[in-house]
């Protein structure tokens, strides 16, 4: 009972952080609206029982693409502010509604099978054994981190002030 209740908090608190980064002026405040919507989305994929994925969740998105966006905002100069208001609201708001009712419309007509098996308590280990283990999946992933540091020096580098 307790997970589904911290289930519904997280929801709530994802969904209301995401409103944030839609409605908000302040760039930076959306960014950090987006860093609290990913941090509760981890949050549910542990009431899941889907711990790699918070992991990979916190790693990734909060840790790291978030702290890019954030570095990004605060390296471009004069960008407090979101765009202004332009005349693109109404078609913009035509089509994001005919995607809702696209998307509505194919999960009311999927037929979701459910498994009456539950998932294998152990999956976390032995997919850590996978990606981390000797089958050479380690290399790519610190060359992605060389990359990812090459492209912030990168960025410092052409934001600086001459």
């Amino acid at each position: 009972m307790g997970l589904v209740i911290a289930f519904w908090i997280l929801a709530a608190v994802a969904v209301l952080a995401a409103l944030g980064v839609l409605f908000q002026k302040n760039v930076f405040r959306a960014a950090l609206s987006l860093v609290l919507c990913l941090t509760a989305v981890a949050g549910i994929f542990i009431t899941l029982s889907a711990d790699f994925l918070a992991a990979a969740q916190i790693l990734i998105y909060v840790g790291a693409v978030s702290v890019l966006i954030i570095l990004t905002i605060m390296l471009t100069r004069d960008v407090s502010q979101g765009n202004p208001f332009n005349r693109n609201l109404i078609p913009a708001f035509a089509v994001s509604a005919a995607f809702l009712g696209l998307l509505t419309w194919a999960v009311l007509n999927t037929g979701w099978k459910i498994s009456p098996e539950a998932p294998p308590t152990a999956i976390t280990p032995g997919l850590a054994e996978k990606l981390f283990g000797g089958n050479g999946f380690i290399l790519p992933l610190e060359i992605a981190g060389i990359l990812l540091l090459a492209v912030v020096i990168g960025a410092i580098v052409i934001a600086r002030e001459k």
